[in-house]
């Protein structure tokens, strides 16, 4: 069954302040033909892979700071969209975005392009799905940089969380690149402007409300299962490179909840905790990856 869905035009990504990546793009993913998702992969093709993975409401020009860094240590970069993102088709009907359509679609995005030695590189719903890879495919799996997330065992992770989901429920056309700036005072124009590309109107934003809803915050809930025992995974099986990276102004995902987090991931090394840093932590993400790298000798 086809899945009715927007495209945003090109035109409106044009000319972003250090974007000079060309998009590529697969549209037959198994389950999901016909929709288009976008990815960025720059870089020697044999080299170890940072799959940098983005969350709500970004795009993977969130990475702008860290990819540069990555490829100047000879990596490959890929950085997808999720479905509903960035220039990814943008299904129409809210209710199409579930955990499961996105989760499933990010673990056949990764064999469609066969990735392996893959160090995750995650932030909010980008480790929510990118931390339970391993449950489905741990041998692809060689490390882990992490930023402001969490996993989606049954728990709301913070009061903020959940001011936070109230609040987009009750904002059906989200002011994207505002709230992005709001968290990170730095920002030019421009790259406001950025972030707020994929989205003209609010009928492109049925991805953009759905992500705080599915948030698995409550036992009953899909992804729950899965996100308990990728727990299990990193805090028994686990045994690759690993950094973090905590945002200490994030008001939802900040210090509490990411050294909780870190006593589940097996080896990780005290954080690197960047007091200015917000939730979208990736805005200071030049000496991130850089220590990241520098602690791996990569």
């Amino acid at each position: 069954m086809s899945i009715e869905a927007l495209r945003t035009d090109d035109s409106r990504f044009e000319s972003l302040p250090d974007w000079p990546y060309r998009p590529k793009y697969v549209d037959d993913l198994a389950g999901y033909e016909g929709l288009r998702m976008h990815f960025v992969d720059e870089g020697p093709a044999d080299a170890p892979v940072f799959l940098c993975l983005h969350g709500e409401p970004t795009w993977a020009y969130l990475y702008r700071r860290m990819m540069p860094v990555f490829l100047d240590r000879g990596m490959r970069v890929v950085a997808p969209d999720f479905f509903g993102f960035g220039r990814s088709d943008k299904p129409v009907d809210d209710a199409v975005y579930t955990w499961d359509f996105h989760r499933n679609s990010l673990l056949r995005f990764i064999e469609a392009l066969d990735l392996t030695d893959m160090t995750l590189v995650v932030q909010d719903w980008g480790g929510l799905l990118g931390l339970t890879i391993p449950v489905d495919m741990a041998e692809r799996v060689s490390g882990l940089l992490i930023m402001n997330t969490g996993l989606g065992v049954g728990v709301a992770p913070s009061e903020g969380f959940v001011a936070w989901r109230d609040y987009v429920a009750r904002t059906p056309d989200l002011a994207v690149g505002k709230l992005i700036a709001r968290g990170t005072p730095h920002l030019t124009e421009a790259e406001i402007a950025a972030y707020d590309a994929p989205f003209p109107g609010p009928d492109h934003k049925a991805g953009v409300r759905r992500f705080p809803a599915i948030v698995p915050t409550d036992p009953s809930m899909a992804g729950v299962d899965t996100s308990k025992a990728a727990a299990r995974w990193w805090s028994e099986d686990f045994d690759g490179h690993s950094f973090m990276a905590i945002g200490l102004a994030d008001p939802v995902l900040g210090g509490p909840v990411m050294h909780r987090l870190r006593n589940l991931i097996r080896g990780c090394p005290e954080p690197l905790e960047v007091p200015e840093g917000g939730h979208f932590l990736q805005e200071w993400g030049a000496g991130i990856a850089e220590a990241a790298l520098d602690t791996w000798g990569m």
